[in-house]
């Protein structure tokens, strides 16, 4: 079932918070995949919320425990010894490594230089750009993640197409689809 399906969230996709909050919403029941992660990840989300976005510590503590209060069972650990056996880019070798001891054949980032196919596929792991999956999901779901989109605009106080537009600068790809349908 696609709703077991089990995706690793890299950092720099958690640290967008427009695109994260549309995949985790979509991760919520009646959720379409399974979000993962590991404390590194979160750590590194954390050091580019202060240091790259400066955001106020007590945001981003914020959004870090809402991370844990509401996706509790995202945490993968103990990969580490699997991490001298990867090829890819040195930096992004423990995302890979939390992606093959969490069973998730996907790994969503942002940075897929860092994710060539060579170094996925003796592991059976595939890299994507966020916005590729999330126009599968449209494509599947297309009322669920209007649905999730149109929470956004709420919540936001903006028009659904402006929280499109939005998202286009990270995501064109993806909101190209979705304005095309809205």
């Amino acid at each position: 079932m696609r709703a077991d399906y089990d995706v690793l969230i890299d950092a720099c996709v958690l640290a967008n918070f427009g695109v994260c909050d549309l995949l985790l919403r979509l991760a919520e029941r009646p959720r379409l995949f399974r979000p993962k992660w590991s404390e590194e990840i979160l750590d590194e989300v954390r050091r580019t919320h202060l240091d790259k976005l400066g955001w106020d510590e007590k945001l981003a503590d914020s959004f870090q425990a809402e991370l844990r209060r509401n996706f509790p069972e995202s945490f993968i650990r103990g990969y580490e010894s699997i991490v001298p056996n990867l090829t890819n880019d040195a930096a992004d070798r423990h995302v890979l490594a939390a992606a093959i001891k969490g069973g998730c054949p996907l790994i969503l980032t942002f940075n897929l230089r860092h994710f060539h196919s060579d170094d996925l596929d003796p592991w059976q792991v595939t890299a994507k750009h966020p916005q590729d999956y999330l126009v599968v999901l449209y494509e599947m779901e297309p009322k669920r993640v209007a649905a999730c989109l149109g929470e956004i605009a709420g919540k936001r106080r903006l028009e659904i197409e402006d929280v499109v537009i939005r998202l286009g600068r990270t995501l064109p790809k993806f909101a190209n689809r979705v304005l095309d349908d809205l």
